[in-house]
Formats: C-alpha cells, sequence, structure tokens
C-alpha cells in the first residue's frame, strides 16, 4: 500500500467524529484545574481560601491564552478556573472542537506549570451560544457561581482554622443560608461584603487601547501609535450591570 494511500486511510478514524463550531455562534472555552485542591493545599500550601500569589498565576495564564494565537476578546477567571469568549468570526483549526479544546487545555497546562515549578493540568470544554444575550448569562452564571463558592470557602475554611475537621466543617455548614453563613463568618471577625472583590466575583480581561509615544529618527519627531494591551478588571460589577457590562463590551468588541 503506497504512503498516500495509508495516509488518506488511517486519517480517516482520527477525524470521523471531528465537529466544529457553526458560522454566527459564539464560543466560549470553559477550563478547570485538574487536583487542584491538593495541589495548592496540600503540596504547595497557598494561603486558604485566597491568595494572591495564586491569582496572579491564574491571570497570567489567561493573559498567555490571549495572546496564544486565538482571538480572545475577554477572560474571566475564578477559583481554578477560566472562561474565554472568542471574537464572533474567530475561525481558528476550523473552529473544530477538538483541536480547540486540546491546544487551549495544553497551553494552559504548560503556562501554569512554568509559573508554580511543578506539574499542573487543565481540562476544557466549548460551549457554543446564539447571540449576545446568552453570552452574558454565560459569565453572570460564572460570577454568581464564584461568589457561592467565595462564601462557602471562607466558611469552611475559617471552621477548619477553629480545628474543626473537613468531615465536620462541612457537615455543620450543611443547611446553613446564605443569612447563616455570613453570620459565621461574622462571628470571626469577617465582614463578607467587605472582602475584596475579585474575591467574591471573580476577575475579568480584556484588551484596551492605549496611546505610545514614539521618536522618529528621519524626521526627528515625537509620534504617536495606537496600541493595544490586556486590561485586568479585580472590581467587576454583579447580577444585572455584570450582564450590561458584557453585552456593552460585546457591542464595542465587535
Amino acid at each position: 500500500m503506497k504512503f498516500e494511500e495509508l495516509d488518506n486511510r488511517m486519517r480517516v478514524f482520527e477525524t470521523a467524529h471531528d465537529h466544529c463550531v457553526l458560522p454566527g455562534l459564539y464560543i466560549i472555552a470553559r477550563l478547570d484545574g485538574r487536583s487542584f485542591t491538593r495541589l495548592t493545599k496540600d503540596v504547595h500550601k497557598f494561603e486558604a481560601p485566597f491568595d494572591e500569589r495564586f491569582r496572579d498565576m491564574m491571570l497570567t495564564t489567561v493573559e498567555h491564552l490571549m495572546n496564544c494565537g486565538i482571538d480572545i476578546i475577554y477572560g474571566y477567571t475564578q477559583s481554578d478556573e477560566i472562561s474565554l469568549l472568542f471574537a464572533l468570526d474567530e475561525s481558528s483549526f476550523n473552529r473544530k472542537t477538538r483541536k480547540l479544546n486540546s491546544v487551549l487545555s495544553g497551553e494552559a497546562s504548560a503556562k501554569f506549570s512554568l509559573l508554580l515549578g511543578d506539574i499542573a493540568c487543565f481540562d476544557c470544554r466549548i460551549s457554543q451560544l446564539p447571540n449576545t444575550t446568552e453570552v452574558a448569562n454565560y459569565f453572570r452564571w460564572r460570577s454568581e457561581d464564584a461568589h457561592r463558592n467565595s462564601l462557602n470557602s471562607y466558611c469552611y475554611w475559617y471552621l477548619r482554622k477553629d480545628g474543626h475537621t473537613a468531615t465536620k466543617a462541612t457537615s455543620i455548614m450543611k443547611g446553613l443560608s446564605v443569612a447563616d453563613k455570613n453570620e459565621l463568618l461574622f462571628q470571626r471577625g469577617i465582614i463578607y461584603n467587605h472582602l475584596p472583590n475579585w474575591q467574591k466575583r471573580g476577575s475579568g480581561l480584556y484588551w484596551e487601547e492605549y496611546e505610545k509615544m514614539g521618536f522618529n529618527p528621519q524626521t526627528n519627531e515625537t509620534v504617536s501609535a495606537i496600541r493595544r494591551r490586556i486590561k485586568r478588571e479585580l472590581d467587576l460589577p454583579m447580577k444585572e450591570e455584570y450582564n450590561q457590562f458584557i453585552e456593552i463590551f460585546l457591542t464595542y468588541s465587535n
């Protein structure tokens, strides 16, 4: 069998289940750290429930993903997860979900591992959304998930610091309302609403334009140029205001 014939034959098996995102649909990739609780609490012992060093590693990883050759117009991170919104007309890898999942998870895993100095792994999944309303709803969903997880994490880890075992701390929290959890923290000197917003809502990253001054040696003149850079937003709005932030941002970006 000639190589060309063998090559064509075997590629059928490799690509038989390829799926592509249809044109006109928004793509959002969500990445999650694998076994990050053990990695960050047992192995590397980051401060619980939140650590600025870990936050900055996640932000730097998002920036890397936004610069890795795919047109990503908004990134969001909370805890050990990352969400990436593609430009509507982005067509890298012909929008094949298999390629997007493997490339993004590989890039994130490699970058975070370098920052941490240890092996770290991310998985990735693709959401296909029909319009800007659902895109805004997606990010509101992740923001509200961040808020819920943040409150639970604070309660859990303060119970652990009180000397409770993991099982006992989890048991105490069962059935507690949001008000009960806020009271639990208040009794320990923590006013949850006064905590930094990045801990409660996550952080956003997007491209902004800025003016950069330079010098033209041929004319001996100072000149300006418009450049792009990534802006980190650690004080995101919440609920309906966050929906509006995403929708306005989408309109501007697209």
